[in-house]
């Protein structure tokens, strides 16, 4: 395969790379239109066509943030190229809320918590100054800004791919932070296969605090 559609809204899989160069072809009108991933960047505005040159080994993905659909086509067969993250695995699936009694006893979450956010896809356990959020595998949550506060991340388990501004950090370790500033796109992937490899996140906040003031760029499940 060599061509595809991406539709309004949408995005390709995340895939890596074989070990040749690829070159992503889209109509240049369209480039202001395209979210992309190539390799450790992200890129959200100001792409240029030298952006679509993938090397060898490195994992890319088109998002088309337009109101129409976009031809993608790529000089190389992409068909045996290895799926990293594919944002529509579930998309057909049930999506029944977590239970957070079931959750608690066989994640051992920590006691003390004033507050749960359980949803089908995570579930967020708040403290009084700090959250713990659990991300299922196979899901990554949207690509999203805040308006009114800004979060530091602490990745505690997991190996998540983490979107943070402009960069893409695969397989991320535990205990490394990141600082997600007032209007600067992050996102977190669990690429992860296992049922039981739950992406663990330590999240703390400062600004307004307010579930509302999610910008969501790219939601392929409808996260809320």
């Amino acid at each position: 395969m060599k061509e595809e559609i991406v539709q309004s809204g949408r995005g390709t899989i995340l895939r890596r790379n074989d070990q040749k160069e690829l070159r992503i072809v889209v109509d240049s009108n369209r480039l202001d239109d395209i979210f992309l991933i190539n390799g450790n960047s992200f890129y959200s505005q100001k792409l240029k066509k030298i952006n679509l040159l993938v090397k060898p080994n490195d994992c890319y993905m088109l998002i088309n943030k337009s109101d129409e659909e976009i031809e993608v086509s790529y000089s190389n067969d992409f068909s045996n190229h290895k799926t990293i993250y594919n944002p529509y695995k579930f998309e057909f699936s049930e999506k029944a809320k977590i239970d957070p009694i079931k959750f608690i006893k066989e994640f051992n979450v920590p006691n003390g918590f004033v507050d749960v956010l359980d949803k089908w896809y995570s579930i967020k356990f708040t403290y009084s100054d700090f959250s713990l959020i659990y991300i299922k595998p196979g899901i990554g949550i949207s690509i999203q800004t805040h308006r009114f506060r800004s979060e530091e991340w602490k990745i505690l388990k997991g190996e998540p791919i983490v979107i943070n501004a402009s960069k893409v950090h695969y397989y991320v370790k535990a205990e490394t932070k990141f600082l997600n500033a007032f209007t600067m796109y992050h996102s977190i992937i669990n690429p992860n296969e296992n049922p039981k490899q739950i992406v663990i996140v330590k999240e703390r906040w400062s600004g307004k605090f307010d579930e509302k003031d999610i910008i969501r760029a790219f939601n392929p499940n409808n996260y809320h």
